[in-house]
């Protein structure tokens, strides 16, 4: 049976539920398990037209699977090849999504290949990369350049370095000569990034025990924190945390961030750049500090339930269960979850009360541009490559 489904009944069991409603609503936890098989197969030169979720830049239909793979609501995707000739949509990875799991319409088109997700395949979290695409830039996200005698090398020295996570090498005929045998190593986020974080009343979110922020270096450490001080300016990022240690773990896996601050009335993080000078300045509300770079962090902020807080977005699914706990347990136990949100008995409405909310986002090596270019070579780094 199922497994999803014996949890239904398990659910439908202990609270004596008895209608056909019940169990249709509790049933759409299972939705993409019953509206999907595993489907590897690619289909090209066939559009999946409509039902976008959004588009992201991928350099082949492999990567753009694997992309709707990780996304949370993506079931199948069509992607623009580099052949195609209409406009200048080329590498565009459009993901999909209907209520079936399965398009709506499939319509002959040159230049495309289209797919469907591998959630039901029991992939790998974080998929080997191993192919290389002559005369395709991946552009933007550098953090490093260097010299090397070739492609191969290049590659090598993205896999060695913890922050890369995909490079461009210009080859021995490119013009401008240069910068021939240049190496440029890029960087993007392998660990999760939270969509929306807010504070509402009868929540309790957190994140998975297995949470991967920073690289897993010896020996721990606690870190610099500046408590009530800010550091203005010099911001190069943005974004969302949960607290002050989780931007922290941020700002240690960007190989550019010298710094930080963190604003916990709205959950703020900005990553800062200046390599020169640190002026820390009183500021209630505001904690900044100092990246790690060559330790593991102390983690026990992970396993710490955030009371009152929204993790909103970004679900693969829900289930019922009694308590918080049981909640972070579970997203521990999914492979696929890297956050969670919990409703309490207390939550204001009924219908989400006891609902544990599992969630994750995109963590894979992901290039914000892809576009052609002769002689360069673009690729992945192999750490996940065993």
């Amino acid at each position: 049976m199922n497994s999803c489904v014996s949890r239904i009944l398990t659910v439908l069991r202990a609270e004596k539920m008895e209608t056909h409603l019940s169990f249709v609503v509790l049933l759409s936890i299972c939705s993409l398990s019953f509206s999907q098989e595993c489907n590897q197969q690619l289909l090209e030169n066939i559009d999946f037209p409509g039902t976008d979720i959004r588009s992201v830049y991928s350099p082949d239909a492999d990567h753009c699977q694997q992309i709707c793979t990780q996304h949370p609501s993506c079931l199948f995707f069509t992607f623009v090849r580099a052949d195609w000739t209409r406009d200048n949509r080329h590498f565009q990875c459009y993901l999909k999504t209907t209520p079936s799991g399965l398009p709506n319409v499939q319509t002959p088109l040159e230049g495309v290949t289209s797919g469907f997700s591998l959630k039901p395949c029991s992939t790998e979290p974080q998929p080997c990369l191993p192919k290389v695409y002559h005369d395709v830039d991946f552009l933007g996200a550098d953090y490093q350049t260097l010299f090397t005698a070739d492609d191969a090398e290049c590659q090598r020295a993205c896999t060695q370095d913890p922050a890369c996570q995909f490079f461009t090498f210009v080859n021995e005929v490119f013009t401008p000569e240069k910068i021939r045998y240049k190496c440029h190593l890029k960087f993007s986020w392998a660990a999760p990034i939270l969509p929306i974080i807010e504070r509402k009343a009868g929540v309790v979110s957190g994140f998975t025990y297995k949470a991967q922020i920073t690289q897993d270096f010896k020996p721990a450490c606690q870190g610099k924190l500046f408590p009530n001080k800010d550091i203005p300016g010099n911001d190069i990022v943005e974004l969302l945390a949960a607290s002050s240690e989780h931007c922290q773990s941020l700002c240690s896996a960007h190989p550019a961030c010298t710094f930080f601050s963190f604003v916990s009335n709205n959950f703020k993080c900005y990553l800062k750049n200046n390599k020169n000078e640190m002026v820390p300045v009183a500021k209630g509300g505001v904690t900044s500090g100092i990246p790690a770079r060559f330790c593991q962090l102390d983690d026990s902020w992970v396993r710490a339930a955030l009371e009152g807080v929204d993790f909103r977005g970004n679900d693969i699914g829900f289930e019922l269960m009694d308590d918080a706990d049981t909640c972070q347990r579970t997203c521990s136990e999914n492979p696929n979850c890297q956050f969670y949100t919990y409703a309490q008995a207390t939550f204001p409405d009924s219908v989400y009360r006891r609902r544990c909310y599992l969630k994750r986002s995109i963590t894979m090596p992901s290039p914000p541009k892809v576009s052609k270019l002769a002689n360069v070579v673009s690729g992945f780094q192999l750490r996940n490559c065993v």
